[in-house]
């Protein structure tokens, strides 16, 4: 008994790890295996392994263009989120100026206040907005994405920011380096681990995005309001396939990443 404790106590740690990760992955596990079912539409029970459903990930209706919808929408908010959000960032960092503060507080509402309110008020906005000619559609999702990805990019890039060594500039003022050229050569390759991790967490924000999206985009069709759709009469293979690639790209990237960043550490 007593020699059980000590190995309990030593590997508790692993085994709260394994159980993490056992619940956290198992999800993914489900969907990646069944994007090999051979279930047609209803796709609830396993009916044999097939290669058809990523061979043509477009075979069910509609899936590809709400992908497609998707990853337009996504990479709009994502490039105007993180040019827009770096430059806040830049400024709450770097200057001091009255209302900070209340800036700095008003950036984190859209992160604390609940998606259904937001959307909500969205909503009623835009509704609001239509005899000026603003219709509930893809401009609609593209500016509440923007909205909520904004605090995001802010708070990742600022963070980077807060990080940096402000000697590396005055050495290179030292050296006569005008500040664009400090900017160009020193502040910016510093800071864009910060905004590319910004920009690659607006894009998953906003790609995955149901609840706002589903309130202010009219009749347009993305991913997750096929999917939500989908599930009322058996989601498709097809969904399962796009779901289980976007997961693996996204391993892939962050995978190339740290091997980057290992290779370019100081040995």
């Amino acid at each position: 008994m007593l020699r059980a404790r000590r190995w309990l106590g030593r590997n508790a740690l692993r085994i709260y790890g394994a159980i993490a990760f056992a619940y956290l992955f198992t999800p993914i596990a489900y969907i990646t295996v069944f994007s090999f079912n051979d279930g047609g539409r209803s796709n609830l029970v396993w009916r044999g392994f097939t290669l058809k459903n990523w061979a043509n990930p477009c075979g069910a209706p509609e899936v590809c263009s709400a992908v497609g919808n998707s990853l337009k929408i996504g990479l709009t908010a994502t490039v105007i989120a993180t040019v827009l959000g770096t430059m806040v960032a830049f400024a709450l960092g770097r200057h001091r100026f009255r209302g900070r503060t209340a800036t700095n507080l008003v950036l984190f509402l859209p992160m604390a206040t609940p998606e259904v309110v937001l959307a909500a008020s969205l909503l009623t906005l835009f509704l609001q907005m239509a005899p000026i000619g603003i219709r509930l559609g893809v401009t609609t999702i593209v500016i509440a994405h923007v909205m909520f990805c904004l605090s995001f990019v802010v708070v990742t890039v600022k963070a980077r920011i807060a990080g940096l060594d402000p000697r590396l500039e005055q050495a290179a003022a030292d050296l006569y380096a005008t500040e664009w050229q400090t900017f160009r050569r020193i502040t910016l390759p510093l800071v864009a681990p910060g905004i590319a991790g910004g920009a690659l967490l607006a894009f998953s924000l906003s790609f995955d995005d149901f609840i706002i999206t589903n309130f202010v985009s009219g009749n347009v069709n993305t991913f997750p309001k096929f999917v939500y759709v989908s599930a009322q009469r058996g989601i498709p293979a097809q969904a399962y396939v796009i779901g289980a690639f976007m997961f693996f790209l996204a391993l892939t990237i962050v995978l190339v990443a740290d091997i980057v960043r290992r290779r370019r550490a100081p040995k």
